[in-house]
């Protein structure tokens, strides 16, 4: 079992985190919510799905979880400007701890600097960001660099997404 800390706010992608978060968890995975105080409600853009935030970023080490889970949206943009989630999700990069990220979720990642030289997919409108970011930019359903971090572009792209992340965790 891994502890799996998911970085999220509001108009989070709804299915790019109730899908993969429910596959962790029936994986036997914690699945631990992290956004700025714990208790607060989120919700996903959809308005399908809600959330109480488990943790607030303060109340947290990334050196208490085993992997890092980004779901997409505009969730990962507002993340990005708190120094405090750059630095937390930047931890799990440089250590070489699992790191899966759709859609969006690679922007925190591009402002925590750690893309650079890696290959990686996200959503289609940061293309762009990423090539700027040094990313060896792939528009494929999923990419795996490393053995270590996870990327896919799109809600469409969650079953290959879900499947190689529970493969980097040994599952």
């Amino acid at each position: 079992m891994s502890k799996i800390a998911c970085l999220m706010t509001n108009l989070f992608e709804d299915v790019e985190y109730t899908e993969p978060a429910n596959a962790f968890r029936d994986a036997g995975n914690e699945v631990t919510t992290i956004e700025k105080e714990a208790g607060n409600k989120v919700v996903g853009k959809q308005g399908d799905a809600g959330e109480t935030i488990d943790k607030g970023i303060d109340d947290v080490k990334p050196e208490d979880f085993d992997a890092l889970f980004i779901p997409g949206g505009f969730s990962p943009d507002q993340l990005r400007a708190d120094e405090r989630f750059v630095k937390f999700a930047k931890h799990f990069m440089d250590e070489g701890k699992p790191v899966f990220a759709i859609c969006h979720g690679p922007q925190l990642l591009i402002t925590a600097k750690t893309l650079e030289g890696r290959t990686a997919t996200g959503f289609t409108s940061i293309a762009v960001d990423m090539e700027y970011a040094g990313v060896n930019y792939k528009d494929q359903e999923v990419v795996v660099c490393g053995n270590q971090l996870v990327t896919s572009r799109q809600p469409d792209d969650i079953p290959a997404f879900i499947n190689e992340s529970l493969k980097v965790l040994g599952q």
